[in-house]
C-alpha cells in the first residue's frame, strides 16, 4: 500500500511535466523532420502519443486503487446491537431468527425485533440488515423474497414519508396476502435502503449510486418495518402503524449508520496510513 501511495503521488505531481516534455519531443521531431524520413516522424509521434495515453491510464488506475476501501470488508456482527430498545413510545424486544436468512441475503449484521406502542394501538416488526458488500442486499428486496416464501403481492407503492425535522423519508410500501381466500393473512411491509447516511426508497437509485462509486460506499443497509392486519382492523390501519413507527425511528436508524460509517471510514484511513 505504501508503494501504491508513493506511485500515485509521483504520477499526480509530475504527470503534467511529463506531458509537457513529451509534447516538446513531438515538436522537436516535427521541426527536424526535414532531416528525417516520413516514416521516422510518424513512428516518433505515435510513440509519444502512446506514452501520454499510458501515463494517463496508469494514474487513473492507481488513483482508483487508492480510493478503494480495504473494505468491502464485512461489518462486525455486533455492529447494530446498540440500536435502542426504547424509541419514543415504542418498546422493543429481540426476536429469534433463522440464521440461514441473514446468510442467504448476505447480511453481515442484523437485528430482528418487535416494537410495541405504549398506547396499545399495536406492534410492528423491525428487521435491519447491513453489509459491506453492496450488491448482496440490493438483490434481495422484500417484494421478491416474500413472494418466493409463498405470499402474494397485492399492492406496491412508493412514497415520501414526512418526518418531524421537515425532511422526507423515501420508502416503498408493499401489501401481501397469504392463505385462503376466505380468511387471508394480510401484511404491510414498509422498507427502504441506507447508504452513506442517505435513504433510498428505490433499488434503482441505490444501484446508480453503487455503480457511480462502489469503492466509496462503506455500508448498505435494508430496513424493513412490517405490520400485520391480525393486530389491526384493516390493511390501512396496518399501513398507518408501519408509517408511524418508520417516522418515529428514522432519526435513530440514521444516526446508527452515520456512526457506523464514521467508524469504518476512520478504521480504513488508519489502515491506509499504516500501509496495510
Amino acid at each position: 500500500m505504501s508503494v501504491l501511495l508513493i506511485s500515485t503521488a509521483l504520477i499526480r505531481t509530475y504527470r503534467h511535466r511529463l506531458r509537457e516534455f513529451l509534447s516538446l519531443v513531438c515538436a522537436v521531431v516535427l521541426m527536424t523532420s526535414e532531416n528525417l524520413n516520413r516514416r521516422s516522424v510518424v513512428a516518433a509521434a505515435i510513440t509519444a502519443s502512446f506514452m501520454i495515453l499510458i501515463l494517463g491510464l496508469t494514474y487513473r488506475v492507481l488513483a482508483a486503487r487508492l480510493l478503494t476501501p480495504t473494505s468491502n470488508s464485512p461489518i462486525d456482527t455486533n455492529a447494530l446491537e446498540g440500536f435502542p430498545m426504547q424509541i419514543g413510545d415504542w418498546t422493543g424486544q429481540d426476536l429469534p431468527l433463522d440464521e440461514t436468512i441473514p446468510r442467504q441475503i448476505g447480511a453481515d449484521a442484523y437485528i430482528n425485533r418487535r416494537y410495541s406502542h405504549r398506547s396499545g394501538i399495536g406492534s410492528v416488526s423491525l428487521f435491519i440488515a447491513a453489509t459491506g458488500v453492496t450488491r448482496m442486499l440490493v438483490g434481495h428486496p422484500p417484494e421478491i423474497c416474500n413472494v418466493v416464501a409463498g405470499s402474494t403481492l397485492t399492492d406496491d407503492q412508493s412514497m415520501e414519508l414526512p418526518l418531524d425535522d421537515g425532511t422526507m423519508l423515501p420508502c416503498r410500501i408493499l401489501q401481501f396476502s397469504r392463505g385462503g381466500a376466505l380468511d387471508p393473512e394480510k401484511k404491510t411491509v414498509l422498507y427502504y435502503y441506507m447508504a452513506d447516511g442517505q435513504c433510498y426508497g428505490d433499488r434503482s437509485a441505490l444501484r446508480s449510486k453503487v455503480r457511480r462509486g462502489p469503492s466509496m460506499v462503506h455500508c448498505v443497509a435494508q430496513v424493513q418495518i412490517a405490520a400485520s392486519s391480525a393486530e389491526t382492523a384493516t390493511s390501512d390501519a396496518a399501513t398507518r402503524l408501519a408509517c408511524a413507527f418508520a417516522a418515529d425511528s428514522a432519526s435513530s436508524i440514521t444516526m446508527l449508520f452515520v456512526d457506523l460509517e464514521k467508524d469504518r471510514s476512520s478504521s480504513q484511513s488508519h489502515e491506509l496510513l499504516e500501509g496495510k
